[in-house]
Parts: structure tokens; sequence; C-alpha cells
């Protein structure tokens, strides 16, 4: 019985039995501390629920960003009884995450995250694991994409999405799943140096867990699960997620072990043979490696899945979405598109001769502002920010929605204009306040892979086809809704790919 409560919808429900089986009192003294009296602002927090009846969870950064209207730029608001702070708009997110970035700059781990990382891997750890792990991971994805390996691995599956594509022969289809088979075959290929027809069980399987999993990360249960940890025990959600995950943990072993196997020093193929190669060479110059490990191998692995995919299929249906959306931009691009490269294979270097294409880009970017509130930091030690005191090992939301779409940086920001991105001659500028990646020492990790593989597989496809809402939809009517997750993705949409040759 209580299970079923917990995977109700019903969020109050849900925070009511939390408030009477933890006692209310207990969680008052903490509002109610002296320690506060800096601290930043924020709605009046009611006694262990915090501030949860005040927030929409549908969008919560829609609800935070209106928040800061009313309590400024720096603000506090309490899930639960746990604190956050919130930072709203461009020049407050870059002074914290910039240039306070070593006081800003861990990372805020929710419980169910922390059970699946355990503190290693790169997103979610802190302290040495990460400070060894990010800067070799860096090190790893840049090695490959300099030996030309990135590069290849994308356009392989540009094609086999174009041959995907090609077999609806102009008819509406609904594009998910194979945006999906395509970006899990490219952080495999990079990973583990193999890719998966879209028909092979195997990444059937895969596909299908991915989705289970974000549908179990965006439940009320989880959401719970990560405001009030003691419900563990009673959530099915958090069982099976973990189960998931261990699940995935083992089939990333099994193909570390045949990579080993096989492995020739000297010969890169993978993700996974940068990181055997370097711990052997430090095997051998006898210097302390205790982070390279094959446990922390495996969660390393698991953290590039885990971001890698989901933010790349979003980004490509929300660009297919747009072209679909405004035929205008389509056509400017694929004249550019004609103009400079014509039929044979895009290739990175094209984009510096694309300045519009680039714009458009850029836009897609900041437009579908995917993660809406960066992944959570903690401040490090005490810090004293806009005069406000903020304790060390506090939870601090950078609030993105409100630097892609701050109204100082950007002329109507709710508006898809690429030629904000363009100057006066048609030249690629730069904003300081295109922060889709976040920035500072935790910005995104694959952020020169994100931009390789949109650019790669926008105008691969562009290259091929027309895209158009299906028959008896007008562009107007296109929506562009965007639907919280675990990230924000576009709303269920059907187009046409139309073949151009």
């Amino acid at each position: 019985m209580f299970e079923d409560l917990l995977q109700s919808s019903t969020s109050v429900s849900l925070l009511v039995v939390a408030g009477v089986l933890l006692g209310l009192h207990l969680v008052y003294s903490a509002f109610c501390s002296k320690e506060n009296t800096r601290a930043p602002p924020g709605p009046k927090p009611l006694p262990l629920l915090g501030n949860l009846l005040q927030l929409d969870f549908k969008r919560l950064d829609i609800s935070l960003l209106n928040l800061s209207k009313k309590y400024g730029s720096v603000f506090t608001v309490y899930f639960g009884s746990k604190k956050v702070v919130v930072l709203a708009g461009y020049k407050t997110v870059k002074q914290a995450l910039v240039d306070q970035d070593e006081d800003f700059g861990e990372r805020s781990v929710s419980p169910i995250f922390n059970d699946i990382n355990k503190g290693y891997g790169i997103v979610f750890s802190n302290g040495i694991t990460w400070q060894e792990m990010k800067p070799f991971a860096l090190t790893a994805l840049r090695s490959l994409e300099t030996k030309g390996l990135t590069e290849e691995k994308i356009i392989e599956e540009c094609h086999q999405l174009i041959k995907s594509f090609q077999q609806y022969n102009g008819k509406a289809f609904d594009n998910s799943r194979t945006l999906a088979c395509a970006a899990i075959n490219i952080i495999s290929a990079l990973t583990f140096g193999r890719r998966y027809e879209y028909t092979d069980p195997v990444l059937q399987a895969m596909v299908d867990q991915d989705l289970l999993s974000i549908s179990h990360l965006k439940s009320t249960s989880i959401q719970m699960y990560n405001i009030f940890p003691w419900l563990g025990p009673f959530i099915k959600n958090r069982r099976d997620l973990v189960k998931g995950a261990e699940i995935k943990k083992e089939e990333s072993e099994r193909i570390i072990a045949d990579l080993k196997e096989t492995l020739i020093p000297g010969k890169t193929r993978c993700y996974v043979d940068e990181f055997l190669i370097h711990r052997s060479k430090l095997e051998e110059s006898e210097i302390r490696h205790s982070q390279y490990n094959d446990v922390s191998l495996v969660h390393c692995v698991r953290n590039l899945f885990q971001t890698g995919t989901i933010t790349a299929e979003n980004k490509i249906k929300w660009s297919l979405l747009l072209m679909a959306k405004y035929p205008r931009i389509q056509d400017q691009v694929q004249e550019e598109l004609r103009r400079v490269v014509g039929r044979r294979q895009v290739r990175v270097w094209d984009r510096k001769y694309m300045p519009y294409t680039d714009a458009v880009l850029h836009e897609i970017h900041r437009f579908a502002n995917i993660i809406p509130m960066a992944v959570p930091h903690r401040t490090s030690r005490d810090v004293t920010f806009q005069g406000y005191f903020i304790k060390k090992g506090t939870t601090v939301f950078p609030l993105l929605t409100s630097v892609l779409f701050d109204e100082s940086e950007w002329e109507n920001p709710h508006t898809f204009n690429p030629s904000r991105f363009l100057d006066k001659d048609g030249k690629l500028i730069r904003k300081d306040a295109f922060l889709p990646f976040s920035a500072g020492r935790r910005v995104c990790l694959g952020e020169g892979l994100a931009r390789m593989e949109l650019f790669l597989f926008l105008t691969s496809l562009l290259q091929q086809f027309r895209f158009t809402p299906p028959p008896g939809v007008t562009e107007d009517e296109m929506d562009l809704t965007p639907v919280a997750g675990v990230v924000l993705h576009p709303s269920p949409y059907e187009l046409c790919a139309v073949n151009l040759y």
C-alpha cells in the first residue's frame, strides 16, 4: 500500500505522509537557526516541507526563475529540510562559476546518483577522484579527436542514420528511437570501439533500459527520495534504478575484459584503451595511481554513457524540429551547404566556412536549453557572495535558463533567431552569455563532442533531406513546448524526411 502511495503522482500526499513520520518540530528548528541571518533571502519555508508546495516540478527552472524576480539573483529555497541557493542571471552565474570557481566548484550529488555512482567516475564525484579522472577524460577524448577517430565514428553513424530515414520514403515518422540508437552508438564507439546495427537486440535492449531509467528518474517517487532519503527502502523505482545500473556495470565489465585481452600498446581504439595504456605507463614508472583501477574505469565509462547519449539525442531532436518549424532557416543552411560543401561528405573543418550554419547551431544550443539548472554544484568552503553568507557544503543551482534567456543579454530571448550570432557582415560573433554547457571547472565534459556531433549530424542530414511537418500540420502548429525530465526534451512529434536527390 505504501509503495502504491509513493508511486502516485500526488506529491502533496507524499509530503503529508513524510511530515507525519518525521515530526515537524525537529526540522523547524533548522530553519530558525541564527546561522541564517545573513543567508540569501527567499520564500518562507514550511516545517519539513520547505518550499515544495510553492514549486512546480514539471518546470522547476521556470518556478525558480519566477522566484528570482521577487527575491533577487541570489536566493534560498528549501527542498524539504535541504537548503539550496539558487543563482539567477548571467552576471551572477558567471561570478560564481568562473570568478569564484574554487568556492562553488564541488558537485552536489543527489541520493539516487550517489547510489548509482558511489562517489566514483567523472560527473558525480569530488575530491581526488574528480581531480584525477576529469583531466584524464578530457585528455583521452582530445586524443581520440586528434587521431581523427571521433569524427570518423560520427560520420559513420550519419550514414547509418540517413539509411534509416530513407526507409520511410518521405512519410511521417517519429525519429526518437532511431536517434537514441545513433547517440548510444557514438558513445559506444568512442568508449568501447564498437557500434551496433539498429536492429541488433543488444542495442534495442540498451535503448529500452535507458528509456526505463529516464522514466524512473523523473518519477515523483524518486524526486521524493532525493528530498527525503529515508524513504529509500520503500521505493521500488529506486531499487529498479540501482538494479539497472548494476546490469549496465556488469555489461561494461565484460566488454572491458575483452578489450584488455586484445589490447595492443601504442594502438588506441577507444577510451578504454587510453585508460589501460595510461595505467600501464604509471605502473612502469612506479607512480602511485590509486584512482586508475577497474572500478573507477567502469564508472567513468558509465558516466560517458549517462551524459553523452541523452544530451546528444535531444539536441538532434530539437534541431530537426526547429528546421521543420522554420523552413526559411532550413533553406539558408542548405544553400550554404550547397555553396561551401556541395555533395561531398561534410567535415569538421567546413564549419569555419559556414558562419550561418554555425549561428544556427549556436542558437539551437541556446534555445533548446536541455539542462536548465546545470548539474547541481556545492560550496567547497564558507563563502561570502554578493554580501550573503553561504555555508560550506550548501547545494547551489546555477539557473542556466536565467542565463540563456536573460533579457539583459539577449534581445527577444524566447524567439528562435540565429541572426543574433551574426554581425552586419554575416560573420559569427561570440556572446558572453552563451553558456549552454555551463562554465568554470565543472563545465560539461563532452562540450567538444556535443558540438561536433550536432554539426555533423545536422549538416549531413540536411544534405540529403528536407524536413517538413507531417501532412495536415502547418509550421505554426509545430509545438516547441519542452517536456521536463532528466533533460528538457521536445514534445513528441513526427516529421517527414523528403529526399532531395
